[in-house]
């Protein structure tokens, strides 16, 4: 014996139908709005910044530069009191600038070192001490959810408003409902108490 296979109407949203109100027709173009503006916005929106974030980790990249340099204080775990969860801690380095004029400043170094050990700092296009610049690698990864985060919020977003605009729509044929009840009920004889 064969199945009959329930009929799809396709687009029954916009076809003509007796029972179709007004705010059936801009509830469904506000679907659609929605899921494109989602589709095609939350894509352009996450492209775009991850883009931008691309740019901007490559720009540090290519300013931070890596110059030797040497510990003005002795740094022990036991004596540092700015020392960070990674076990880090401010410091005052001394490096040579690209001019041979010697410089000082103030970093991020291990907390285990002393005075007069050498290790790397990087600076920025100005000459003043930074963290390194991430890596290509990190620099990728780091604009992928940049990207994926814009992209997101941008589709939360839309896709509230869009429910607050279905909300409103559904509290109004709730009170139309109601409106064509008032009209309608006291026709229909006596009412049971």
């Amino acid at each position: 014996m064969r199945r009959s296979m329930p009929t799809r109407k396709r687009f029954w949203r916009w076809r003509s139908n007796p029972l179709r109100r007004h705010d059936d027709v801009v509830e469904s173009w506000i679907v659609l709005a929605v899921g494109a503006v989602v589709a095609v916005g939350g894509t352009f929106a996450g492209l775009v910044t991850a883009h931008a974030a691309d740019e901007v980790l490559a720009r540090q990249r290519a300013e931070r530069h890596a110059v030797h340099a040497v510990l003005v204080t002795d740094l022990s775990r036991r004596t540092s009191s700015v020392a960070s969860s990674d076990g880090k801690a401010v410091a005052k380095v001394r490096w040579t600038a690209p001019d041979g004029a010697p410089r000082t400043g103030r970093t991020l170094v291990g907390t285990g070192l002393r005075a007069g050990d050498g290790l790397v700092v990087w600076l920025d296009g100005h000459g003043t001490p930074t963290t390194a610049p991430p890596s290509t690698t990190e620099a990728q990864v780091e604009a992928g959810v940049l990207g994926a985060g814009a992209g997101l919020a941008l589709a939360g977003a839309v896709c509230a408003a869009g429910a607050v605009v279905r909300w409103r729509l559904e509290r109004r044929r709730i009170e139309g409902w109601g409106r064509e009840w008032d009209l309608v009920e006291p026709t229909w004889g006596h009412r049971t108490g």
